[in-house]
C-alpha cells in the first residue's frame, strides 16, 4: 500500500495547476482521497478534531446499504424464478441463457439461482447509473476545476434501489442525469442541493415515464404483471388471510429493487445510529408522525379505502416507508440541520407521507413525494428553530 501512496504523491505535480494533466486533477483527487487518508493536516490551535470527513460519511453510508442491496438481488431473483416455475414455456431473456452455461435452472427454492438472477438485473441497472452519473460529476468538476463531488458515491447506489428490476436501461440514464444536473449541479454541487439528487431522478422518471415505474411492473418477468401489497389493497381491498405480515417484513414481496425489506432496512439503520452518521431524531420523528397519522385515520374509518383502516405496524413494512425513513430523509444536505428542526421535519414527512399514501388511489405510495416536499421547507424550518432560540436567549441576557 505504501508502495502504491509513493507513485500517487509523486506523480500529484503533474494533475496540479500548471501541470500537464491538470485538467483531470478532479479525477486523480477523487482516487487518491477515495483509496487513502488525506495527507494534508490542521497546524496551530484546532477547535474541533475529528478524523471523518465527506468522503468517510459516504462510505459508512454506503456500507448501511450492504444488507438491502444483498437481499434486494435475492428477492428480485425470488420473485422472478416464482413465476417462471409457473408457466410452460419461461420468455426469451438473455439472463436465463447466461444462467444456463453455468448450470444454474430457473428455481425459486435454488439461493444461488435466486442472488445470480437478481444481481443480472440490479448490476446493469447500478453499473448505467454510475457510468453516466459519475460522467456528469466529471465534467461539471472540469469545468468548475473543483473536486469531484463524493456526495454521488451514495446516490449512485440508492437510485438503482428504489427502481423496478424491470426498468430500460435508457431511462436510467436519463432519470440519473436528470438527478444529477437538475438535482444538484444546477444548484452548485454538492453541499448545496436543496433536493435529494436520487429522488429528483425517480420523481422525474415517475412523472415521464410512469406506465416503467409506476404500473404492474414489479416483477422483472417479460409478458407478466403483478401489482405490489399496496397496490392489491388498492385494487382488490386488504385480505389478512392471503397477506403475511412477516413476509412483509422480511421483504419477500414484489415492489422496488431494494425496498421491500424492512429487516435488511434495519441492519443499515443500527450501522448508521452506531457511527452516529445517521439522524435518530428524523428516523423517529418520522415513525411518530406515521404513528399519529394512521391512528387518527383509524379512528375516523372507511367503509371505501382501506388504506384508511389499516394499522400503523402494516403501513410500515409496505411500500418505501422504511427505506425513505433511513436512507432518504436523513440526507445531510436536504435535510433540517437542527435537532429541534430535525423533529419537526421528519415528524411531518410521516404526516404528508401517509395522506398522499391513503388519498390517492391512483398511487398508493407518497414516501418519496412527501420527503421532496419537505426538503424544500427545511431551511424554512431551521430559520424558525434559530429565530426562537436566539429570541430566548435575548430574553434571557435581558
Amino acid at each position: 500500500m505504501k508502495f502504491l501512496e509513493n507513485i500517487f504523491e509523486k506523480n500529484k505535480v503533474h494533475f496540479e495547476n500548471g501541470g500537464k494533466l491538470s485538467t483531470f486533477y478532479p479525477i486523480f483527487e477523487m482516487i487518491d482521497t477515495f483509496i487513502f487518508t488525506p495527507r494534508s493536516q490542521t497546524v496551530g490551535n484546532t477547535h474541533v478534531r475529528d478524523g471523518i470527513d465527506l468522503k468517510r460519511t459516504m462510505v459508512t453510508v454506503a456500507i448501511a446499504l450492504l444488507p438491502v442491496i444483498l437481499f434486494s438481488m435475492y428477492n428480485t431473483g425470488y420473485q422472478s424464478n416464482l413465476i417462471l416455475q409457473g408457466m410452460s414455456e419461461a420468455p426469451s431473456n438473455w439472463r436465463y441463457d447466461f444462467l444456463a452455461l453455468f448450470g444454474l435452472q430457473l428455481n425459486a427454492s435454488s439461493h444461488l439461482s435466486n442472488i445470480a438472477l437478481g444481481a443480472l438485473y440490479f448490476v446493469p441497472i447500478f453499473l448505467v447509473t454510475n457510468i453516466v452519473g459519475g460522467f456528469w460529476e466529471v465534467v461539471f468538476s472540469v469545468i468548475r476545476k473543483h473536486e469531484i463531488n463524493e456526495g454521488f458515491l451514495v446516490t449512485g447506489i440508492l437510485f438503482p434501489l428504489t427502481l423496478p428490476a424491470s426498468i430500460p436501461l435508457w431511462q436510467v440514464a436519463i432519470g440519473i442525469s436528470f438527478g444529477v444536473v437538475f438535482g444538484k449541479e444546477v444548484f452548485g454541487g454538492t453541499g448545496r442541493n436543496i433536493f435529494n439528487p436520487a429522488l429528483m431522478a425517480r420523481a422525474f422518471l415517475f412523472f415521464a415515464y410512469p406506465a416503467q415505474i409506476s404500473g404492474e411492473v414489479w416483477v422483472a418477468v417479460d409478458g407478466h404483471s403483478g401489482a405490489t401489497m399496496l397496490g392489491q389493497i388498492v385494487n382488490s381491498g386488504f385480505d389478512a388471510s392471503s397477506m403475511f405480515f412477516m413476509d412483509a417484513f422480511l421483504g419477500f414481496i414484489p415492489g422496488s429493487i431494494g425496498e421491500t425489506s424492512t429487516l435488511a432496512i434495519l441492519f443499515g439503520a443500527s450501522y448508521l445510529l452506531l457511527t452516529g452518521v445517521g439522524s435518530w431524531r428524523i428516523m423517529l420523528s418520522m415513525c411518530m408522525g406515521l404513528v399519529v397519522t394512521s391512528v387518527i385515520m383509524n379512528t375516523v374509518g372507511s367503509e371505501t379505502n382501506d388504506l384508511v383502516n389499516l394499522p400503523f405496524y402494516w403501513h410500515m413494512v409496505m411500500g418505501s416507508f422504511a427505506f425513505a425513513c433511513v436512507y432518504m430523509a436523513t440526507d445531510p444536505v436536504s435535510a433540517t440541520m437542527t435537532n429541534k428542526g430535525r423533529f419537526i421535519y421528519g415528524f411531518l414527512i410521516g404526516v404528508v407521507g401517509m395522506v398522499v399514501r391513503v388519498s390517492n388511489p391512483a398511487y398508493p405510495e407518497g414516501w418519496m413525494l412527501a420527503v421532496l416536499f419537505m426538503n424544500a421547507f427545511s431551511p424554512l424550518i431551521d430559520y424558525f428553530v434559530m429565530q426562537k432560540s436566539i429570541k430566548k436567549r435575548i430574553a434571557a441576557d435581558v
